[in-house]
């Protein structure tokens, strides 16, 4: 498909076919429920390269679903990553892997002082997998519409597998901690029945995605999932998409520059780098907190909870939305427009319609002008540091779009929740949040947002003050030693309430960094033809 930029003097050609389907496509959007994680490690090349040609003809494209063009959307969805140290092993030549990003290279687990991932979060603690002297080599996902067709794609896989394993082949890597040691599931949570966009602390997740040139999804997404720009009169309510190349390689960026890329050409273009981490949820130490500190705090502990996130756990922003009254009329509208959405647009199925479509953007397209002092919506929220929205603009007008600083920490979100809370008294239990995220640059988008909005505060004013729910929280004698400063009200009607002693609410149970290659790509690794002369 053709994507023209409203500023008329660039356009992209993006080749969906081409570009893998979770680089383009968040599949829960598509009702694909469940999900399962595979790694592998590979010993011998043949054979490792065999594995990926097998698996080559079941990888999920970009292609738009479009069942009046015979485009149905399949049961199930495949993909596929690999760790530096898989391409080492799959015969990557050498040149080539010396091309590959510093960070990308050493792996999550030795970046782990940049990530904070210390304490109850250090390797030391994460699952069996992780722990291995062997690095894990390949991740494969597998996305259905319901568990028995992630089973019967997972079935076709290990038959794959059995003509590639042995010494000299290819091992699917073991030790999950859960119910199957054999690989890692996840799924949306259900509420009678249906799935819902909920993880377990309670919240409403996985509300925006970015939009970008060329990603095929419906054009009025750019609202809210684009970026706001003052001198666009030709965009969608001041909105243009973001650059291709921010989340694509082999494309301009925000700098309008080509993003940094591994060597040949064809082995970058159209490919992107992904960080795979396992987040624990400590849900009985949230729901403590909350209970106590909430019986204090104006509003009460739904109160703390929408000022810890940024959004009310329906979802509805604080920014927009100051009272739980407001954000519950809001949400009940939604809800009401969406059960009247009557016109089927684009491939994502989205039923459009114009109220529909004016409420939605709301819960996306907000910004801070209004609240820079952060009395509806705190400066430390979680929403508030991960995407400031032209909130750390210096100056009036210093950039042509407002969140020019935020532009270039965009990230691409996939994952689900995984595991079941079964007692909410409790911090034990198997259940949290696999949280993926794909971009052009680990360092510049993923690391950065990490290490300096969610475990430091410098750029918000903050000091030391770290992300309420994501932040590396110390511990000294059994007692978190975390803190959250709640903004008083300009008009003297509140004052500034601080949250202390927060305990780590959430910790990292492992994972690593993955380059997703493009289709052309993916069969030149499976056929050794790299050639970076």
């Amino acid at each position: 498909m053709s994507t023209t930029s409203d500023r008329e003097d660039i356009q992209y050609d993006l080749d969906l076919h081409d570009i893998q389907g979770n680089l383009v496509k968040a599949y829960g959007r598509f009702r694909f429920s469940k999900t399962r994680y595979i790694f592998y490690r590979v010993h011998g090349e043949a054979k490792g390269r065999a594995f990926v040609r097998g698996l080559w003809e079941y990888i999920t494209t970009g292609e738009q679903w479009n069942p009046k063009q015979s485009q149905e959307k399949p049961s199930a969805t495949t993909n596929m990553a690999f760790t530096y140290s898989g391409l080492k092993h799959l015969g990557v030549p050498q040149k080539s892997l010396q091309s590959f990003p510093s960070e990308f290279v050493m792996g999550m687990k030795a970046r782990r002082d940049i990530l904070g991932d210390d304490g109850k979060s250090a390797p030391e603690h994460w699952d069996p997998i992780w722990q291995q002297e062997a690095p894990v080599d390949i991740w494969v996902s597998i996305n259905g519409q319901s568990l028995e067709a992630v089973e019967e794609r997972y079935q076709e896989i290990c038959a794959v597998l059995s003509t590639c394993s042995g010494t000299d082949g290819v091992e699917q890597v073991k030790g999950h901690a859960g119910p199957n040691p054999d690989y890692q599931n996840a799924s949306a949570l259900y509420e009678n029945g249906r799935p819902t966009a909920k993880e377990h602390f309670g919240y409403t997740d996985g509300i925006s995605d970015p939009y970008f040139k060329g990603s095929g999804r419906n054009e009025r997404a750019v609202v809210g999932g684009g970026k706001p720009t003052r001198a666009a009169p030709n965009t969608r309510e001041g909105w243009e998409p973001l650059e291709t190349g921010e989340f694509i390689l082999g494309y301009r960026d925000e700098s309008q520059e080509y993003p940094f890329a591994p060597i040949p050409r064809l082995l970058s273009f159209n490919g992107s780098f992904m960080v795979y981490r396992k987040l624990h949820e400590n849900v009985g130490s949230f729901n403590r907190y909350i209970d106590e500190v909430g019986k204090d705090f104006p509003g009460g502990k739904e109160m703390l909870m929408a000022k810890f996130a940024g959004r009310w756990a329906n979802g509805a922003p604080l920014a927009l939305f100051p009272t739980q009254a407001e954000a519950d009329e809001f949400a009940a509208k939604l809800a009401n427009a969406q059960e009247q959405r009557q016109t089927a647009t684009g491939e994502e199925k989205v039923y459009w319609n114009e109220e529909y479509y004016k409420l939605r953007s709301q819960m996306v397209a907000f910004k801070y002008d209004e609240d820079l002092s952060g009395a509806r919506c705190p400066i430390g929220s979680h929403i508030r540091r991960t995407n400031p929205r032209g909130a750390l603009e210096f100056g009036k007008e210093a950039f042509q779009t407002p969140g020019a600083l935020t532009d270039r920490r965009r990230l691409l979100r996939r994952g689900a929740p995984y595991g079941e809370v079964k007692d909410p008294t409790r911090d034990d239990g198997e259940h949290g949040i696999i949280f993926i995220a794909v971009g052009a640059s680990i360092k510049r988008q993923f690391e950065f947002v990490q290490q300096q909005w969610i475990n430091y505060s410098n750029d918000f004013k903050l000091g030391n003050d770290k992300d309420p729910l994501l932040g590396n929280h110390g511990e000294v004698e059994g007692q978190g030693t975390g803190r959250m400063t709640i903004e008083a009200d300009p008009k003297g009607n509140r004052p500034p309430f601080f949250c202390a002693n927060l305990p780590r609410f959430v910790e990292t149970r492992g994972g690593d960094y993955f380059f997703l290659p493009s289709l052309t790509a993916l069969w030149m690794i499976g056929a050794g033809t790299i050639d970076p002369t």
